[in-house]
Order: C-alpha cells, then sequence, then structure tokens
C-alpha cells in the first residue's frame, strides 16, 4: 500500500461536529506533518461468528434398566468418580426373587432330565426283553413248537416296547430342552439382578442429578449424568449458507467468556440438526489441558471465503463517542473530518461501508491537534 507523506501548513483549528458535509477551513498556522494512504479495494477475509455452550466430548446418561424404587444415590453434582464406582442402588428384592425363582426352576428342569433319562433306560430294557422273547417264539414257531397265537402276541409285545422306548426318548429330549431353557433363565435373571446397582462407566465428573431416595427409577429415564472431564469441545450451530464456507478439519479462533485470550480449536463434525431451519452443529474440539467447565458459553470465529471489499489503514480511524471519522484529503488540499460507517476488520486494514471513496487518501496516525480543514502544503520529508 502506497503512502505518501505530507506537510500540513495551517493553524489548528477546533474540529466542529461532522453531522453534515460541510468543512470548515483553519487559519494558517505552524506546519504539522502527517501521512496519507489510499482507500483501495483489497481481498478481505470474511469471518462467521458464532456462539456456543461448551461440553464434554464424552458424556454418559446414567439410567436404569428395570424400574424399581431407587435406596441411595451416592453422589453429587461436582463429585469426581473412579470406573466401576457404585453410583446409584435400587430395591433389588423383586429381582433377586425372581433370581432364586429362575434357579429353583432350573433344579426342577434338571430333576426332570434325570427322570426323563430313567424312563429311557426301563424302556430299553423292556424292549430289549421283547425283542428276545420275540426272537424265541419264532424260532419255536418255525419247528411247529408253538402256536401263531403266541407268535403274534410276542410280535404286539415288541411293538409295544419299542414305541413306549420311542416315547421316553422324545420325554428326554423335551425335558433337556426345557432344561437348557430354565439355565438360560436363570443366567438373564442374575444379569438382571446386577441391574439394581448402577456403577460409573469411566472416570468422571457427575454434573447432573435428577433423582433422588425413594423416587421411582423407570428404564431409560436418566438418573445422572456423567462427563469426561479430560476433553472438551464447543458445540455452535449456524445456518447452511455459512456452514457450506467451513472446511471440515479445519481450524477457528474460539474466545470463552471468562478468558482473555483467545485460542484455537479444529473442526471435527458439521452435522445437520434441524432440516425445517436447515441449522447445522458444528463442534470444535479444545485444545487438551485447557481449564473449562462444560455449559461455559464461548464465541468460535471461522475464516469465510475472501471477498473483494474497499478498505483503509486501522490507524487512520479517529472515535469520538460512539462516532468513528477519518480525516479526507480533499480536492482543495485540505483535510477534511469524515464520519464513516466500517464493517469487518482483517489485520491491519478495516472495511469502509460509507462515507470514503475509492482511491480517497486518508490520514494515518494523525495527531491529536489535527483539525478539520487543515490545509496540505507539500509532501513531508
Amino acid at each position: 500500500m502506497k503512502s505518501t507523506r505530507i506537510i500540513w501548513i495551517a493553524a489548528a483549528a477546533l474540529s466542529a461536529a461532522c453531522s453534515s458535509s460541510r468543512s470548515h477551513k483553519a487559519d494558517d498556522g505552524v506546519a504539522a506533518s502527517v501521512v496519507t494512504a489510499a482507500a483501495e479495494v483489497t481481498d478481505l477475509a470474511s469471518s462467521i461468528e458464532a456462539g456456543g455452550v461448551v461440553r464434554s466430548r464424552v458424556t454418559a446418561l446414567i439410567a436404569s434398566r428395570v424400574m424399581a424404587p431407587i435406596v441411595d444415590v451416592r453422589v453429587r453434582p461436582g463429585d469426581r468418580v473412579r470406573r466401576g464406582d457404585v453410583l446409584v442402588t435400587l430395591d433389588a428384592r423383586d429381582l433377586r426373587a425372581n433370581d432364586a425363582r429362575a434357579e429353583a426352576a432350573t433344579l426342577s428342569a434338571t430333576e426332570s432330565v434325570h427322570a426323563a433319562e430313567a424312563e429311557v433306560r426301563a424302556a430299553q430294557s423292556a424292549a430289549h426283553l421283547a425283542r428276545l422273547t420275540h426272537d424265541r417264539v419264532a424260532t419255536l414257531q418255525a419247528k411247529r413248537s408253538a402256536t401263531n397265537d403266541e407268535l403274534d402276541q410276542a410280535v404286539a409285545t415288541l411293538a409295544t416296547a419299542e414305541a413306549q422306548h420311542a416315547a421316553a426318548q422324545a420325554r428326554l429330549a423335551a425335558a433337556t430342552a426345557g432344561r437348557e431353557a430354565a439355565k438360560a433363565a436363570a443366567d438373564a435373571a442374575a444379569v438382571t439382578a446386577t441391574y439394581a446397582t448402577l456403577t460409573a462407566p469411566f472416570d468422571g465428573i457427575v454434573t447432573e442429578r435428577s433423582a433422588e431416595p425413594g423416587s421411582m427409577a423407570a428404564p431409560g429415564a436418566s438418573l445422572l449424568t456423567l462427563e469426561d472431564p479430560t476433553t472438551y469441545r464447543l458445540e455452535v450451530r449456524i445456518d447452511d449458507t455459512r456452514a457450506a464456507q467451513l472446511a471440515r478439519r479445519g481450524d477457528a479462533g474460539i474466545q470463552l467468556d471468562d478468558r482473555d485470550e483467545s485460542t484455537t480449536g479444529r473442526i471435527v463434525e458439521i452435522a445437520r440438526v434441524d432440516p425445517m431451519s436447515h441449522t447445522f452443529l458444528v463442534k470444535l474440539d479444545l485444545p487438551p489441558g485447557l481449564t473449562v467447565r462444560s455449559g461455559q458459553f464461548g464465541r468460535a470465529t471461522f475464516t469465510g471465503q475472501p471477498r473483494r471489499a474497499l478498505t483503509i489503514p486501522t490507524s487512520a480511524l479517529v472515535r469520538r463517542g460512539q462516532l468513528t471519522f477519518v480525516f479526507v484529503l480533499g480536492s482543495d488540499q485540505r483535510a477534511h473530518l469524515q464520519p464513516i460507517s466500517i464493517g469487518a476488520v482483517a489485520g491491519d486494514r478495516v472495511e469502509v461501508l460509507a462515507g470514503v471513496r475509492q482511491n480517497d487518501r486518508v490520514v494515518t496516525s494523525p495527531e491529536p491537534s489535527l483539525a478539520d480543514g487543515t490545509a496540505v502544503a507539500k509532501e513531508r520529508p
């Protein structure tokens, strides 16, 4: 950016309010030196800002799998717990009764199997005896030593014994299946009995407690919220137009509400959360070791696509109350105090929305004594 140094030859005059476009010429006086720079159209890196909340990357909702009265809640918000620590205990009398009932059913099914096995052995013996008797009668009948009626009776007895053996084997198979089902039910009841004790799934901090002893725990209803305090992220919401400008795995500046200095976060996920409003949830990992807390407010600043904009050096700005001015070198070779409207700031340049045109020359780092209407003589050495 080309700058021109100017020697001012004019007396300092009091600056009037610049609510109109007229300027006031200062009387001649002691020369003052200033530097000017041109208002130029440059590439301005656009920025996207969005506010959000800090959350833990790993959050667990502790809930019951069964409906049972709550006997004890051993932690409160802010407590640190270790993996496996008992958090909540439920009334387990029904669960233990079901477990005992399942164990008894397993024992009964096992005895039924033993009885069926005995029946099979008895039927097998009867069938074996009937077969031997049939063979003897058939041999005697062939020698005309036994009648046909005796042979028919031996055949019928053998058939009955074989049928009873087959039935005993079927009852044994059914008893065996019933025993396996009873064992599975007993295993399930034993597992269900453990649901009465809720433990911590990982090392963390209890951030929310929504249950008290005496209340009823319902399946799936959150009792506690547990967070991993080692890793946090900032979650912000932006519209789909701005989300399209973000680069996945890109970086963003982050300013937390209780910290003076800013930090940098990395985009790890951009997910649509509301198709109706076209809103996206952007998750940014915070640097490890950063001291933050869940629920803390933060603001993320993303770098968007560059755009062409009219800019001037930020050092040219003159702030008076809530208004912003610049000294513009006019065609009459005088410095006029001009109100302007500014936009985004990028480095050492600021966008000008109104009040200055392209190629206008503005005074950079003006002295406090510089007055509106000061005449310019020549370039400062």
